[in-house]
């Protein structure tokens, strides 16, 4: 084996000559050995923290997904696009509805967005709303509300704005209960939104009722009986309910709620007021021509952009309209003259005018106020009968309810069958004739962030 020698480099005494220094035999071969080592333990330290990145890495996604799978568990349709849920919930019941949307924050917000609150409010079908009377007793005496009922003047009391020292609640008063009725297959069928109010409804408008404030004389409420939201509105002109009549309709050109008030002095000149439901305050706006008005027992009917009344008790040639966007009023002759049973009303969003001829029943149709002349929809021929007073048009079957003058029963007529029908109804659940509003239960808010529609 060849060697070489350790020399000593360091210089011997007396000598001018360094020793040679000691040096160590290497093999050539043994820095290619030790390289190769340290580059097989370099790879295998890089080695073990790839393999130790990728295990985090794996982790971490799995921990996600299992988070995700969880998270779909808790909400309960695991699998179910949003657009699926959206149309199985926009199918429910007002009241399967209105739990639902407290199932989870996804749900929530799908039923309180502007565009689902809109296309449930254009498949709901027609009510009629009413007060059902409750109890008559002075209010110390009175019992209290039943569970899970909703009290509009203990809720208006809560506000900070009331008090009920500064507004006393009358010593004896009504208690009403807030019900509706809907029409299905020939039946009628009462049911409760659970709330109670002492007010009587002055008029609805896409599912908002307008209420008497019964803590404020000559206040108003605006409400919405299903989600229970409400405003008290200022206090305008107050005059006895005989001499006054109120409209509720939403502007098409801004998307804000309007109460209109108008009332009759002791001359008999009629002035109007209109509150905005976006501002709060009321104003004075021209009135109808003096004359125009002989009494206000018929309610307004909102359609085709404008609120419109029939004047006069019997035999009137027009009916007054007012336009929701400019507040202006203005005379609408009528085809014929309007009798003690005829009525106007909202049919598919165009102004109807349904008139007796003795046992039969014409419905003429106006469809816009710009130069539109009255055309005959329709004649009823068979199963008329002389007090038949329409109450209002199904807006998604497009039937039209009738109720008999005589004993307040209920007939609705199919337009396709040409049927004329008595409404099965529940002995008792009658409420007092004339007390009824057609009304659509919804989720709209006056605010307008709910949307226009």
């Amino acid at each position: 084996m060849e060697k070489e020698e350790i020399e000593d480099c360091r210089a011997s005494p007396g000598s001018d000559h360094p020793q040679k220094s000691a040096t160590l035999p290497i093999h050539s071969s043994t820095f290619q050995v030790f390289n190769l080592g340290l580059q097989r333990q370099m790879a295998r330290s890089t080695g073990n923290n790839n393999a130790n990145l990728l295990r985090l890495v794996e982790e971490r996604a799995l921990s996600k997904k299992v988070e995700e799978h969880e998270k779909k568990q808790e909400i309960g349709v695991p699998y179910f696009h949003k657009d699926c849920i959206w149309n199985i919930l926009i199918r429910l019941p007002l009241q399967s509805l209105s739990s639902a949307r407290f199932v989870c924050k996804p749900w929530y917000g799908i039923v309180n967005s502007a565009n689902f609150i809109n296309a449930h409010f254009h498949v709901s079908e027609s009510v009629l709303i009413f007060l059902k009377a409750v109890e008559s007793l002075p209010m110390k005496l009175a019992r209290p509300e039943q569970p899970n009922t909703f009290s509009v003047e203990a809720s208006l009391l809560q506000h900070k704005s009331f008090s009920i020292f500064d507004h006393p609640i009358k010593n004896s008063t009504s208690k009403f209960s807030i019900q509706f009725m809907d029409f299905k297959e020939g039946k009628s069928k009462s049911e409760e939104y659970k709330v109670s109010c002492l007010g009587n409804i002055r008029a609805t408008c896409n599912g908002l009722i307008l209420l008497d404030n019964q803590l404020k004389k000559g206040g108003l409420v605006v409400m919405n009986p299903v989600t229970r939201k409400m405003v008290a509105l200022p206090v305008g002109t107050i005059y006895p309910p005989h001499d006054e009549s109120y409209g509720f309709a939403l502007s098409e050109a801004t998307g804000e709620y309007k109460v209109v008030h108008l009332f009759r002095d002791s001359l008999r000149y009629i002035s109007c007021e209109i509150l905005n439901l976006g501002t709060q305050h009321w104003k004075e706006v021209n009135g109808p021509s003096f004359g125009l008005f002989g009494w206000f027992g018929y309610r307004p009917v909102s359609a085709i952009g404008a609120l419109h009344w029939i004047p006069k008790i019997d035999r009137s040639d027009y009916i007054v309209s007012m336009e929701v966007d400019n507040e202006k009023f203005h005379t609408i002759a009528l085809p014929t003259e309007s009798r003690t049973y005829d009525r106007i009303l909202e049919k598919g969003g165009f102004l109807c005018f349904v008139t007796h001829k003795g046992l039969n029943i014409d419905i003429w149709v106006l469809k816009s106020l710009s130069g539109d002349v009255w055309t005959k929809h329709h004649s009823i021929t068979k199963g008329g009968i002389i007090d038949m007073v329409p109450l209002f048009s199904l807006r998604i079957s497009g039937d039209m309810i009738f109720m008999r003058d005589e004993d307040g029963s209920f007939y609705t007529y199919d337009f396709i069958l040409e049927v004329m029908t008595k409404v099965k109804t529940k002995q008792g659940c009658l409420p007092p004739s004339g007390s009824y509003f057609p009304h659509v239960n919804s989720l709209i808010s006056w605010e307008k962030k709910s949307g226009c529609l």
